[in-house]
């Protein structure tokens, strides 16, 4: 039987495309925008915010938000009722960055009628998390090996760079940004991706949630190489967020500035989501890492030297 599937998380939807099953999607959140085709499904969520601006001031519309112990999503659960999903994949990581569990069982609660659909909620924290949740995903889908065979690619892949990583005479200390203003160091996948990748995390720790930090702590390690890969923006946006870190007096004194090693990222392509494309970011930390062994072609699309 073909099932109707609603994914309400960009890298999800990026996993079920990957597992086969793009022609069976009827809907989308609003920022689910990859593959390309999958913009043309109808969005069934929004934010209570305002998403433009600096992202001093995004952070500070959320956490007023999130004060009143509001979320910070809405979902169309009468857009949603009508699609008629079998299947609705969302998360519980994150309530800041996609719509939550809670939100989604509220608004499937409101239905009366019909068999309810089955929920998948995705909670990756770690690098193992995101393979879990891509072998979940095939199994609601009634595709357990198609999960397997995918993971399997990947971590083939990932397993290649690591190997050829461990050539490196040297591990490059980075600092992974995820946040500009107030500044946040990048966790959960992103230090086990640096590891692979052969370089040292500077901050944040694998597994566990994006630490806040000060621009003192980044002075006080010096990396030697710093990547900013704002979570939710693209390289543009990065770009006209930069003068926030280079203003600072401090800024020019850093090892990885005089010595031209500063990087953006697009963290809402990429980093910043836990799906297939998970080993296209490991090759952009490769590149960035170990230039001397990698050239995977990113540089430009996927992350930019300052």
């Amino acid at each position: 039987m073909v099932q109707r599937i609603v994914s309400l998380l960009p890298s999800a939807t990026e996993i079920v495309c990957a597992l086969g099953f793009e022609h069976q999607l009827v809907g989308r959140s609003h920022e689910c925008d990859y593959p390309s085709a999958v913009v043309r499904l109808p969005a069934l969520t929004s934010p209570k915010f305002n998403p433009e601006g600096s992202s001093a001031e995004v952070d500070d519309r959320v956490k007023k938000i999130l004060a009143e112990a509001l979320s910070v999503y809405r979902v169309d659960a009468e857009k949603l009722r009508g699609l008629a999903p079998g299947v609705i994949v969302t998360q519980s990581q994150c309530d800041v960055c996609a719509v939550s569990l809670r939100d989604v069982e509220t608004a499937v609660a409101q239905w009366v009628g019909g068999p309810p659909p089955k929920i998948v909620s995705l909670a990756p924290f770690g690098l193992s998390d995101v393979f879990a949740d891509m072998e979940r995903v095939a199994v609601a889908l009634d595709a357990p090996d198609r999960g397997t065979q995918l993971v399997g690619r990947l971590r083939q892949r990932m397993a290649a760079i690591e190997d050829r990583a461990r050539q490196a005479s040297a591990r490059p200390g980075i600092a992974c940004i995820e946040w500009i203003e107030p500044l946040m160091a990048a966790g959960n996948w992103m230090p086990e991706l640096v590891a692979i990748a052969g370089g040292r995390n500077l901050f944040g720790n694998a597994g566990q949630h994006s630490p806040w930090m000060k621009f003192e702590d980044l002075a006080a390690a010096d990396p030697d190489v710093i990547l900013i890969m704002p979570c939710g923006f693209n390289l543009e946006r990065t770009a006209a967020e930069l003068p926030v870190l280079t203003n600072r007096p401090q800024w020019p004194r850093l090892k990885a500035v005089r010595e031209g090693r500063v990087y953006l990222a697009d963290g809402n392509q990429f980093f910043n989501r836990p799906g297939p494309r998970i080993v296209e970011s490991l090759e952009i930390l490769a590149e960035i890492l170990h230039p001397e062994f990698f050239g995977f072609g990113h540089e430009g699309s996927g992350c930019l030297r300052v």
